[in-house]
């Protein structure tokens, strides 16, 4: 098969020197050369047109991901691999949006980046665990509560309701009509999908929704 054709950039010149080592020990990796910041790595693409950079994402004179971008638009068929030390949403999801093949941490070992780069050019991406983490937390949906649903007044009657309060009681507390406070008890064992008000305290106990002296002010 042909070489892979990879390109480093990293703003440290050790962590280009210990990349570039290990790679040129590969038979099947042709590497082309390194940059130390995101614009002089757009520059040097341009001219190499290379299989698959390594990249780093925060660098002085153009980050990471404004050059994955750059160098994706005059070579879109570019495998880019970001290889960073931070795994925050604000550098994560910037720079799988802006066509990163892959993510991993420095604290990779060099074997699992040579994979990941002949993994690339087959197709398939690389992402770290703690990352894929923050990936499938960011589109699991998440699941609310039946009380989050309620309104504040109607959180506070559920309160009420938990000390076993009669509507009566729940009126005088609260200063609202009966009549009102009878809607509200209507509207909560709805959104709560309990049947009577005794269910709809043991749920406010069980999810330690508790009536305060301070509700009424």
């Amino acid at each position: 098969m042909d070489k892979v054709k990879v390109m480093i950039v990293d703003d440290h010149e050790m962590v280009r020197l210990g990349m570039k080592t290990y790679l040129l020990t590969e038979d099947r990796i042709e590497f082309l050369g390194e940059a130390k910041s995101g614009n002089e790595a757009a520059q040097l693409a341009k001219l190499y047109m290379p299989d698959v950079i390594l990249m780093d994402l925060l660098m002085e004179d153009g980050n990471g991901i404004e050059a994955t971008k750059k160098i994706l638009t005059f070579h879109p068929h570019c495998k880019i691999i970001i290889l960073t030390s931070y795994y925050d949403d604000e550098k994560v999801f910037p720079a799988i949006e802006a066509g990163a093949h892959s993510y991993l941490l420095k604290t990779a070992s060099a074997e699992e980046v040579t994979s990941a780069v002949y993994k690339a050019m087959k197709g398939e991406s690389v992402i770290a665990s703690k990352v894929a983490d923050k990936m499938m937390n960011r589109f699991r949906p998440q699941v609310r509560k039946p009380h989050e649903e309620l309104t504040a007044r109607e959180l506070d009657v559920l309160k009420c309701l938990g000390e076993g309060m009669t509507n009566q009681e729940i009126s005088e507390e609260l200063f609202i009509g009966v009549k009102t406070v009878k809607t509200h008890v209507s509207n909560i064992l709805s959104k709560l999908g309990v049947t009577d008000r005794t269910q709809a305290a043991i749920y406010a106990n069980r999810n330690g929704i508790l009536y305060s002296k301070n509700m009424k002010e």
